[in-house]
Order: C-alpha cells, then sequence, then structure tokens
C-alpha cells in the first residue's frame, strides 16, 4: 500500500547510523520480517526515486497526551550515506514521508527443531532484529553480528533484552572478538551437529562467506541481499542478480524487489 507517514522521532544511534519511527496504517502490523518499504523522502523531483529501507521494527505506541488512542508506528534503521539518506536523517517530529510497503519476500524460521542462528553487519541488522523479536516467542535464536570497528556495530543492547546470546566481532578488534564475524560464526558451528538454519542480512561479501560455509557443513542459509532499487515491485528489473543456474548462453537472474529481498543461499550464484 501507499500511504503519508508522520515521522514520530528520528536520532543517531551510532556516528552516522540513525532510527526513525514513523506512523503507519494497521495493516502494517503484519509485515513480515526481511520485507522492505519504499520511502520518498522529499517533495518534488529530486531526489526523484524513491529509497529502499528494510522494516526494523513495527508495533504501537501511545502519543502521550491525555485519552488519546494507541497509534501504529514503523521503524527504519538507516545509514546517512549519500543525498536521499541525508535528507531523511534532517526530518524532524511532525514532518511527512511518502511510503510504499511492505514489499518484497520475507525470512522462513527454522522448524521447531532447527536452531535459528541470525548474522547481520551494519544496518544489515535492522531486518535480523524484527526477526528476532518474532524468533524469542518460540525459540532461542543467537545473533552475530559484524562490523570494521565497535562504531559499525549495532542493536546489541536491543538484542540483549531480548534475552538473545549475541556474538560480535570487529575487524579491528575493537569491540567484540578481533577478525571477521564469519571465523566467529564458523566456530560456533562447529561446535556441534544439530538441525540448524542461518539466515543472514549485510554486504554482500559477507553473505558469500556464509553461503559458503553454510554449504561446506550442509546448513540450510537464507540470506537478505541489498540492492538498489527503483522501484521496489519488480517493474524496472533494475536489481536483478544472477541465479545459480546463469549462464553466458543462458542468462538467469533473480529480481531482487520482487523475489527477494530473501533467497535462499542456494538459489543464487555467489563465484
Amino acid at each position: 500500500m501507499q500511504f503519508k507517514s508522520m515521522v514520530v522521532s528520528n536520532h543517531e544511534v551510532s556516528p552516522g547510523y540513525q532510527r526513525i519511527r514513523l506512523t503507519a496504517p494497521r495493516a502494517v502490523l503484519g509485515a513480515r520480517p526481511g520485507q522492505f518499504v519504499m520511502v520518498r523522502v522529499a517533495e518534488g523531483i529530486d531526489p526523484l526515486l524513491r529509497r529502499p529501507f528494510g522494516i526494523f521494527d513495527v508495533g504501537t505506541f501511545s502519543p502521550g497526551y491525555p485519552d488519546a488512542p494507541r497509534q501504529n508506528y514503523l521503524e527504519i534503521l538507516y545509514k546517512v550515506v549519500g543525498k536521499g539518506t541525508s535528507i531523511l536523517s534532517s526530518l524532524h517530529d511532525k514532518d511527512y514521508v511518502d511510503v510504499l510497503g511492505p514489499l518484497g519476500n520475507g525470512f522462513t524460521p527454522g522448524d521447531a527443531d532447527e536452531e535459528n542462528i541470525l548474522v547481520g553487519g551494519g544496518f544489515g541488522l535492522a531486518p535480523l532484529y524484527f526477526l528476532a523479536k518474532d524468533l524469542v516467542t518460540v525459540s532461542a535464536p543467537k545473533v552475530f553480528i559484524g562490523g570494521r570497528r565497535k562504531e559499525d556495530i549495532l542493536c546489541v543492547t536491543e538484542f540483549e533484552q531480548l534475552g538473545i546470546d549475541t556474538y560480535v566481532a570487529t575487524d579491528d578488534g575493537t569491540l567484540g572478538s578481533r577478525g571477521l564475524v564469519t571465523e566467529v560464526l564458523e566456530q560456533h558451528l562447529s561446535k556441534g551437529n544439530g538441525k540448524r538454519v542461518v539466515m543472514a542480512c549485510g554486504p554482500e561479501p559477507m553473505l558469500r562467506a556464509v553461503a559458503r560455509l553454510c554449504k561446506q557443513l550442509g546448513i540450510r542459509c537464507q540470506v537478505s541481499l541489498e540492492a538498489a532499487m527503483a522501484c521496489g515491485v519488480g517493474a524496472c528489473l533494475g536489481c536483478v542478480t544472477k541465479g545459480h543456474d546463469h549462464a553466458e548462453n543462458n542468462p538467469s537472474y533473480r529480481c531482487v524487489c520482487k523475489e527477494g529481498p530473501v533467497f535462499d543461499a542456494t538459489d543464487l550464484m555467489w563465484e
């Protein structure tokens, strides 16, 4: 659906990263973890295209004045990297944006006898927090968070408040283990042989490494791809990626916005 949304709050959570809360219609409460929204950050034609953002959270809140009915909201976690996100970061309470969504396909958690393992980097943690909130009601997931430095590590407090075991790795060792989050993940996966499903979101090199590791160990893996999107509904085909069966003489592509952004890792070509 397309709707006008009022900014409730918009604040920095770490240098260069912000979290914005927007009012939303009731139907948004039915969004699935891993889905996303397309946001028009300003009126007019500059910037022309909407910006895609994974859904960080949905819920209801009290406006804070007597006898006011509770309102629905959605939250977005984003990194300020260009013109569109810079404009978004400058918005204040009671400003408005135009939103299209929820869009795309979300994660499919493991069965009751499978351990759910979440792996994220940077603002790739956004859909994983939403997913973790759902999972803690039925299972005990584990979360692995990676980043270049401690400023890139987000949502640790939020995950810990959910009672989730959280593991952190930074390239420079300024927080958690020194090294790649996939190295910490591999250590965990090598300790057991129970049924597990890995769900990951973050930069492509991280996703590639997670997919390779899970393939080697025979573990089911889902990945949420980050892609530049123009329409968000599969019309422009500007966000396609190669499928596992792609060949030069027989091209095969997957549309990230419509068929994803969450895919089974075996459905994509990584090398």
